[in-house]
């Protein structure tokens, strides 16, 4: 039997796709799924979910206001939210666990470039923050098994994955996430049993009434919109899916509907992991910080006042999208990690305030592993950090890098010292974390990053152990098991002031 299904660009696609998720979650296709991508999609679930629960426990704007608004939705037939065992409307569950996995923008990255396909290298990437839209339909079913709702994550990274290396969504001004969204509606509808024209319904609506633009992007400080966009995309994607189901019929065959847009498109894919917290594109930055470092011990020991300046070579869109000059005077958290400048100069500052490293790049990176609380308000106005921001110059790489993304992270790092001497990292490609890094020990990096996370979360390493089994076993779960995966107790998770200061305070708690 074919395990490949193509989809003709003369065929309805929204069919298509519905089709593929009916049969492939249904196990058509059998279950010759390799181990490895039973295992990698289980790593990505669980990494998303220690992101989500720490960002709520550092009180983060956007997911602390949408699990509370979706709290504010009960419905005895629906789904959860992180750490709690009240039933809500599911597209509210989904919108306020999909914005806590986004919140510190360090789930893991998927980059729409398979070379073996003609036509498949668009480029665009995107981010695993859909899963929860898997498990809000196993607790409203109460029938999902763990295995297969691991099959449906793999079916909806499948579905998004091959959608980034057919359409450039970025190119258009239209934000990557579009493509999740897609596939939430159709994963979603697949588990709840809704018919190829029910989800076709959903695939429409979607995409004619909730497209958003990278406005969320533009400009010199970021806002909660930018964290949040995967989580209200799909929070309407679900939506559309329920009223599918209801009866309400939307676009059909939307991928040939002249007026969509994908008619303005050209007519998977490697996914990465992010070992701690930071704008993907500024992946290979980091792994040049970590290689030049271990290779160079003098820049530590020398400190801060030796280095003249930090130069820094990369690719479009890295260049484009966070090494703007105006990102090094970053005011929110969700610019200071879109700011190239930030990002390597707090891991620079980790360095030398420790005044020595580890012989190995691996043991560095697990010391030197960005956390929230390197974008915290604290860390942010660091007057070292910003100091040492000044020093970095970023540069365009002209074709030579920009023909080598997104294969790779093509990424160089030069540290000119006062004394004259200029240490360099050499080229990056394949920074740990990337599909296609073959040095690194990933599954050791995500330990590090998990217990990092979770020690954010839970008092004591039973609490987060406790957690972390029923994730890292998922594929084991009963139904029953399955619906309370992402319970813990709310109440007794460890204390902290809000990471940004003091949360806004809307009209509607005055009400």
């Amino acid at each position: 039997m074919s395990t490949t299904v193509t989809l003709p660009a003369d065929s309805n696609q929204a069919q298509g796709i519905a089709q593929y998720a009916i049969d492939f979650i249904g196990g058509k296709y059998g279950s010759n799924i390799d181990p490895a991508v039973w295992e990698r999609a289980e790593m990505f679930h669980t990494d998303s979910v220690m992101c989500g629960v720490s960002a709520l426990a550092m009180q983060t704007n956007a997911p602390c206001c949408l699990r509370e608004e979706a709290l504010s939705y009960p419905d005895p037939k629906g789904a959860r939210v992180f750490g709690s065992a009240s039933r809500c409307a599911p597209e509210k569950a989904v919108v306020a666990n999909a914005a806590a996995v986004r919140e510190w923008d360090s789930n893991g990255t998927v980059f729409g470039y398979n070379p073996s396909i003609p036509g498949h290298t668009a480029g665009e990437f995107g981010h695993n923050d859909f899963y929860g839209v898997v498990i809000a339909a196993a607790q409203v079913t109460g029938t999902i098994s763990g295995e297969k709702a691991l099959r449906a994550m793999i079916c909806l990274d499948e579905i998004r994955g091959r959608l980034a290396e057919v359409f450039s969504l970025k190119s258009y001004k239209i934000d990557h996430v579009v493509h999740g969204a897609i596939a939430s509606a159709a994963v979603y509808g697949a588990l709840l049993g809704a018919t190829v024209e029910e989800i076709e319904s959903a695939i429409g609506m979607t995409v004619a009434h909730y497209v958003p633009f990278r406005a969320i992007r533009a400009g010199k400080q970021l806002s909660d919109s930018k964290g949040a966009s995967a989580a209200l995309s799909t929070e309407a994607a679900v939506l559309s899916m329920r009223r599918a189901m209801r009866g309400f019929v939307g676009p059909k065959d939307v991928f040939r509907n002249p007026e969509a847009i994908f008619r303005f498109f050209e007519p998977t894919t490697g996914v990465a992991f992010k070992i701690g917290l930071y704008e993907h594109q500024s992946a290979g930055a980091l792994e040049g910080v970590v290689s030049l470092l271990v290779k160079n011990p003098a820049v530590v020991k020398e400190g801060v006042q030796a280095i003249e300046k930090i130069r820094i070579v990369a690719y479009e869109p890295a260049f484009g999208i966070i090494g703007d000059p105006a990102k090094k005077d970053p005011k929110t958290r969700q610019s200071a990690d879109h700011s190239m400048a930030f990002i390597v100069s707090r891991m620079l500052i980790k360095a030398i305030a420790r005044g020595s490293l580890p012989a190995t790049g691996q043991e560095t990176w697990k010391l030197l592993m960005l956390s929230p609380q390197d974008y915290g308000k604290e860390a942010l106005f660091d007057e070292a950090t910003r100091a040492l921001m000044q020093k970095i110059e970023f540069e365009h790489g002209g074709a030579e890098y920009d023909k080598r993304y997104p294969d790779g992270i093509p990424t160089s790092m030069d540290i000119h010292m006062r004394s004259g001497q200029t240490y360099s990292s050499g080229l990056i490609m394949y920074p740990p974390g990337h599909a296609r890094n073959t040095t690194a020990d990933l599954k050791d990096l995500l330990a590090t990053k998990n217990k990092m996370l979770g020690d954010i979360v839970f008092r004591d390493q039973a609490s987060l152990e406790a957690f972390l089994k029923p994730l890292t076993g998922i594929k084991a779960l009963s139904p029953g098991d399955l619906e309370g995966i992402y319970d813990f107790d709310f109440g007794k998770m460890k204390e902290h002031a809000c990471i940004d200061g003091e949360r806004p305070k809307g009209t509607m708690s005055k009400l």
